[in-house]
């Protein structure tokens, strides 16, 4: 009975494979899988599982091997484990699934490659590591017992792991992007055929995403962190990919009944600190325990053996004694039922039974076969180990006898040391021959040196050559070598055997004592002199064959002397030939560079055309430039020149090659052209005289460079011609420039250093200077002034003080800021040097200070104005304005080289700040006196006539008029003013000022 419910069980097994694995689009039923992951925990292994699988035809259906890899997945999880070694068997086979589907065009066939490419990792992973169980599905100390104490096994398991990962993730992606392209939805079977293998994904990816976790932060404590900066940027990369699909699965109804999703942390962990490992929380995902009813399908299932016969004990019958007979004949009814059932079954199996015994028989048959043919096998190689020790015996008393030959072997050496003397002629000939061959072989070097176009095809006949000679002195060597060798092992026989006679005269003279002895050793030596005379005539037709072949050489390289002679009238032929096309290459040559030339100059006169064409434009006008602009073009400009004459120079030397010249010419043009836009545009700003120099300079160096190309252009005036005229031109130009350059400039760079620090300095003593006066100011005012006007004139003169103060601290932060910029800046050059090579930070600097100094200096003068009420207040209001502007122009130069995080540039900020402040102050306190101090009185207008009201508005518009254009005018001189203020400033940069206050 126990073997009928084995056998029962067995084909459930076969009939859950059948119906799980088919071509039809449909998840894999759960009883399906569980009866197959029964089964193999019952056989303790997938044999029945492999033995059925085999039989699929996977290259007709992609569906089927979607879901073989579904089942397989399922089975190495929750299966026996000897699954792993079954299916390590079958590795090709899964290997040949995913190369035939990742060679065709099918959705599932891209599914069906990865899922394989997956399912190969995850065997190689398991079977490397025996210790980490297939679910995935161990403890931390497991982890680290598997891991071990070697850092490289810790860093080798960490990126295996991460392989692992990256097929998981991609077989996800993978499918959830075809059910977004597709607009599928998940209660379709279709798209449930492809979700439900994720369900072992998650699993899988749960486990390994804590596994990565453990293994890096273990590396992080024994490794650098720039080491691990890789798997940092790997871990990081999958982590937003599990989150992304662990987010996306959560959200779909297909898993919601079916898994639990664990939920990633917000951000990846950071491993550079070790105490975000006990923030780390393993991801758990759980699948609920329905127990859902199995409906029995005609047409799906078979029923199952849930009833054991042998569970019907006489106990159980006793527990029910008042059962009716009706339910014992449906009992005995369905009993019965279920042993046809059974028999049949068996009868299945023992035809199968039989099956398997006659294949038995016939691989018995076929082994006793192959062990009958290795028998047969082993009696042949005893044989000939028979047979060789046989020959072993013959020839150890063939090597007795052939050592007693002497005499012979002595001929033999006289001969073979004639024959060596011989060859040793022949090869002093060859090696003549040799030495006349490379005397004609450097002839024909010297020949197909001639012309350096055809260089390198004359090098490789020299090559070829070469080649041949010292094939033909190889060959020649080696046959001397293999003689001599023979020489030399003839000679080393010979003394052999003189050896091995001496030994056996000694022998044969103490075997003398006894006549026997003796009788036999004459007999034997008889019979070896007949076995030395036998072997002398084979060695002298040895060396008769020796002479012939020696001869046949000699004649083989006579024939290849021949022939390389031939071959030298060849290439001396085609040497004349290469000769005469390398002519006319060359003079294609020429002609070609000319033709670049010619094609270059006519581009360049365009250019020079164009800038010539621009004096006259009259949108030009618009168009301003600095002296100093024009001043680095023109020098750039005569610099060209001198590379036009060396390529010129070049060129005329060698006319085959023209790129000097070419790239010159390009560079003139550009340059020249450049000269003379900026030059024009330079000339709008500059006084009459200077600007009308400077055209007409502008206008005759295009005029000379024109002639100078069209001189280049032709080769009847190539070689006179000459731009020493232009470079005068631009030297005149460049005068010019320098003439029109701010005279503020003229300071030489080396004393732009001393002169930053003279500016501070003096500015520093300006500030203290103004707050002394203004110290003087207020005891003054103290004494002259009561009242009213002195307590508007103390709040004044405070706030004059707080300002100077601000202003003090400003000047004290900036010099300290600028002084850690040029230690932090200057590196191995002196202060000078740096100053020097800053030359427009310094000379803002120093333009910054002189203001701050001045505007200290005016705001004394007018506070004193009006405490003795000489002054306007507005002239006081102005000058806190201007020191508020200075200061900031001084903050400005001083942030342009500092570091953003510098402290010593936040408090420069802070005192500007507070400098900002107190000229509010200043300003605040200053109309408050004014208010206080003005008479406020309205005019009364009530007894004037008619007659003197129409006066009185007639003058005040007179007033009004003259009142606007006064403002006009002195808001038009405080423009140009400001204009002249800031042109030493952009002395690099095109000004237009002056066109806009014209408009």
């Amino acid at each position: 009975m126990k073997l009928a419910l084995t056998t029962s069980l067995c084909f459930f097994q076969l009939s859950s494979i059948s119906k799980a694995i088919n071509s039809t689009e449909i998840p894999v039923k759960e009883k399906h899988a569980r009866r197959i992951i029964l089964g193999t925990h019952r056989e303790k292994g997938a044999f029945t599982f492999w033995s059925y699988a085999l039989g699929f035809t996977f290259p007709n259906s992609s569906i089927l091997c979607w879901k073989f890899c579904h089942v397989l997945h399922k089975i190495l999880r929750d299966g026996h484990r000897n699954v792993l070694q079954d299916c390590m068997r079958h590795y090709s086979s899964l290997v040949e699934i995913g190369e035939i589907w990742g060679n065709l065009h099918d959705r599932y066939g891209q599914l069906v490659t990865l899922y394989s490419k997956l399912l190969c990792i995850k065997l190689k992973f398991h079977a490397k590591h025996a210790d980490i169980p297939a679910n995935l599905e161990i403890s931390d100390e497991g982890l680290e017992r598997a891991a071990g104490t070697d850092i490289n096994n810790v860093f080798q398991l960490s990126v295996e792991v991460f392989d692992y990962m990256d097929a998981e993730l991609r077989l996800a992606e993978t499918v959830l992007r075809q059910l977004n392209s597709s607009l599928a939805m998940t209660t379709l079977t279709s798209s449930q055929c492809r979700l439900a293998p994720l369900i072992q994904v998650i699993q899988d990816c749960s486990h390994l995403y804590h596994f990565a976790v453990k293994l890096l932060f273990k590396l992080h404590a024994c490794l650098p962190a720039d080491t691990l900066q890789g798997h940092r940027d790997r871990f990081h990369d999958q982590f937003h990919k599990l989150k992304n699909f662990f987010n996306r699965a959560r959200e779909m109804i297909f898993f919601k009944r079916l898994i639990q999703i664990p939920k990633l942390p917000e951000s990846p962990p950071n491993f550079l600190h070790a105490a975000s490992l006990a923030k780390h929380v393993k991801p758990v995902v759980v699948i609920p325990n329905e127990d859902e009813p199995e409906m029995q399908d005609d047409d799906d299932d078979e029923p199952e053996p849930l009833i054991e016969v042998d569970s019907f004990t006489t106990s159980s019958v006793q527990a029910q004694p008042q059962v009716s007979f009706v339910e014992c004949d449906s009992f005995l009814s369905g009993r019965d039922l279920q042993i046809e059932t059974l028999k049949r079954e068996l009868e299945l199996l023992r035809a199968e039974l039989e099956r398997v015994k006659g294949e038995a028989q016939r691989y018995i048959t076929q082994l006793k076969s192959q062990i009958n043919s290795l028998e047969a096998e082993l009696e042949e190689q005893r044989a000939q180990k028979q047979r060789a020790l046989v020959e072993n015996e013959q020839l150890r008393m063939e090597l007795e006898a052939t050592r007693r030959r002497n005499t012979e072997h002595e001929k033999r050496a006289q001969a073979t040391e004639q024959r060596y003397n011989k060859l040793k002629e022949k090869h002093t000939e060859l090696v003549a021959s040799h030495a006349e061959l490379l005397r004609k072989s450097a002839d024909t070097v010297k020949m197909l040196s001639v012309t350096q176009q055809t260089q390198e095809e004359v090098e490789r006949t020299k090559q070829q050559l070469t080649f041949e000679m010292d094939r033909v002195k190889q060959e020649a060597d080696m046959k001397m070598e293999e003689q001599r060798f023979e020489v030399e092992r003839v000679k080393r026989e010979l003394e052999e055997k003189m050896a091995e006679v001496t030994r056996i005269k000694a022998t044969l003279q103490s075997s003398e004592k006894t006549s026997e002895h003796m009788n036999s050793s004459m007999t034997a030596l008889q019979a070896e002199k007949e076995r030395l005379m036998r072997s002398v005539s084979e060695k002298e037709a040895e060396l008769s064959s020796l002479r012939q072949t020696a001869q046949l050489q000699q004649s083989s390289l006579q024939q290849e002397r021949d022939k390389t002679s031939r071959e030298l009238g060849e290439l001396q032929g085609k040497l004349k030939e290469k000769t005469s096309q390398e002519e006319m290459m060359k003079q294609k040559l020429l002609e070609e560079q000319f033709a670049l030339l010619q094609g270059t100059i006519t581009e360049a006169e365009t250019i020079i055309q164009d800038a010539i064409a621009k004096l006259d434009d009259p949108l030009h006008i618009r168009c301003t430039s600095s002296p100093d602009y024009l001043i680095s073009r023109a020098e750039a400009a005569l610099g060209s020149i001198d590379k036009v004459k060396r390529g010129h120079a070049d060129y005329l030397r060698n006319m085959s090659d023209a790129g000097t010249l070419l790239r010159s010419l390009t560079q003139f043009s550009h340059l020249t052209a450049d000269t003379i836009v900026n030059g024009s545009a330079t000339a709008h700003m500059a006084p009459t005289d200077h600007a009308d120099k400077l055209t007409e300079n502008c206008r005759s160096c295009g005029t000379q460079s024109l002639l100078f190309l069209r001189e280049m252009k032709s080769k009847a005036t190539l070689q006179k011609a000459d731009p020493a005229t232009i470079r005068i031109i631009i030297q005149k130009i460049l005068h010019l420039g320098q003439e029109l350059r701010p005279k503020g400039l003229d300071v030489r760079q080396e004393e732009l250093g001393d002169l930053v620090d003279k500016e501070m300095a003096a500015t520093s003593a300006a500030i203290e200077e103004a707050v002394r006066r203004i110290d003087e100011m207020m005891n003054q005012a103290r004494k002259d002034t009561t009242g009213v006007k002195l307590e508007v004139n103390e709040r004044i003169l405070f706030s004059c003080t707080d300002l100077m103060k601000a202003i003090r601290m400003l000047v004290i932060a900036s010099t300290d800021l600028q002084k850690e910029i040029v230690e932090g800046g200057r590196g191995a050059a002196t202060i000078r040097e740096f100053y020097a090579k800053n030359s427009r930070w310094t000379e803002g600097l120093i333009s910054a200070a002189k203001a701050v100094g001045w505007g200290a200096t005016e705001m004394v003068e007018s506070a004193d104005k009006v405490v003795l009420h000489t002054g306007k207040y507005e002239e006081l209001i102005v000058c806190s304005h201007e020191i508020a502007a200075s200061t900031a122009q001084l903050v400005a130069a001083s942030k342009v080289k500092a570091d953003r995080h510098s402290k010593k540039l936040t408090k420069l900020q802070q005192a500007s700040r507070q400098v900002n402040e107190m000229a509010a102050n200043v300003v605040a306190s200053t109309k408050t006196g004014q208010e206080h101090l003005e008479d406020k009185d309205t005019m009364d207008f009530s007894g004037m006539s008619l007659i003197k009201l129409k006066k009185e508005e007639m003058e005040s518009q007179v007033s009004h008029g003259q009142n606007f254009c006064e403002l006009f005018i002195t808001s038009l001189v405080r423009f140009n003013l400001f204009s002249l203020t800031l042109s030493p400033l952009s002395s690099g940069e095109s000004v237009r000022i002056g066109e806009h206050a014209r408009q």
